[in-house]
């Protein structure tokens, strides 16, 4: 039998105890009276009485209340009660958990092609997405950035294949019970754009993000998605010291290199790309060096520089630093410039990048 006592400081409620004895010593869970209700300190210890009880019978199918309390409870509620041995808490299953689990599975009834296809798949999934991430963590908010990152660098057929191919990892995943739903579910696989996540990043928030950089690669990083138009992290990756001269620099694209003439761009200089070039390290062969012999993930390093510098998480933020720079490049520099530095036709500009902005509406 579990009771419920109520801790009291300077005459406040400071929390709850839930206690039982378990036939040697006074067994005791605490809860914080900021974080939890009276209500749900006394369901709390419903609960810890029926799994007493279930553990005393040997009972291993709880009752349907039950079930879908422990389904729904907090998981530091699940790890009091797993501390107090009373609940077996099943290890999270991490991304790469997943993908191996998923690969050996399919592994037995799939020609060697479509492994191959399904590998490339987890490649580019791990651009954006830790290995020993949660699964748990992959949003369906997440999951559609992955999907417009891609289409910043791979044709729409493409993009389309890769997502049918995570409807099929995150459709197992639901069947094994690793997810009780698909967060990939409502994601078209066709040439579906989300324009609402559509951002021009000021130069006054790029200032920002450079002085809340841990390091110079970092604020290079940035000038080169921001003020050169890089994709990222396909063109990114590519560039070399070599590609730099004084005044203008050269792009390899893989995305745009099975047309012809369209393998590379020379792109100008810019005063304020120049700027962070001549800070940085140029030992190395590749700009960006030290990602070179690891996973290109830039995501989650972005995220948090972009809280430390007071902008919060930004959708999609090498797609709208690029966005930013094209718009600018095409109101300065005109059309031209923008498909000779960018990389765009306008009618791809006109599609996916045109925003209007508030200098638009100026009074001349």
């Amino acid at each position: 039998m579990a009771t419920l006592t109520i801790d009291r400081r300077s005459g406040k409620v400071a929390g709850y105890n839930v206690q039982w004895y378990d036939g040697k010593k006074r067994q005791t869970i605490h809860l914080g009276s900021k974080r939890y209700t009276k209500k749900t300190a006394e369901r709390f210890k419903d609960i810890v009485e029926a799994l007493l009880f279930y553990r005393r019978n040997e009972i291993t199918t709880p009752e349907k209340t039950v079930e879908n309390w422990l389904q729904n409870a907090p998981a530091e509620l699940k790890a009091k009660l797993a501390k107090a041995e009373l609940l077996v808490v099943e290890e999270v299953k991490t991304c790469q958990q997943l993908w191996e689990a998923f690969l050996k599975f399919k592994s037995a009834t799939l020609k060697p092609k479509s492994i191959k296809n399904y590998g490339n798949c987890q490649t580019l999934f791990f651009e954006m997405f830790l290995p020993n991430e949660s699964i748990e963590s992959l949003t369906h908010d997440r999951l559609l950035e992955w999907k417009a990152s891609m289409l910043e660098e791979y044709k729409e057929s493409t993009v389309a294949g890769q997502i049918a191919r995570l409807h099929a990892l995150l459709n197992w995943a639901v069947e094994q019970e690793w997810l009780p739903k698909s967060p990939a579910r409502k994601i078209e696989r066709g040439s579906f754009r989300n324009r609402e996540f559509d951002r021009f990043i000021t130069m006054e928030e790029y200032a920002k993000l450079l002085d809340a950089c841990p390091n110079q690669e970092w604020r290079t990083i940035i000038a080169l998605a921001r003020i050169g138009g890089l994709r990222c992290p396909s063109e990114l990756r590519l560039l070399r010291w070599t590609d730099i001269l004084q005044d203008r620099f050269t792009v390899h694209s893989p995305k745009t290199e099975r047309h012809e003439g369209h393998d590379k761009r020379v792109v100008r200089l810019f005063d304020e790309l120049r700027e962070e070039l001549d800070r940085h390290d140029q030992t190395g062969e590749f700009v960006v060096q030290s990602f070179q012999q690891r996973t290109w993930n830039l995501y989650n390093p972005f995220q948090e520089i972009s809280e430390r510098a007071g902008l919060g998480r930004i959708r999609c933020p090498f797609v709208n630093m690029r966005r930013s720079r094209a718009n600018e490049v095409v109101r300065k520099w005109g059309e031209a410039m923008e498909r000779l530095w960018i990389g765009h036709s306008w009618e791809v500009m006109e599609k996916h990048y045109l925003l209007q902005l508030d200098e638009d509406f100026a009074t001349c």
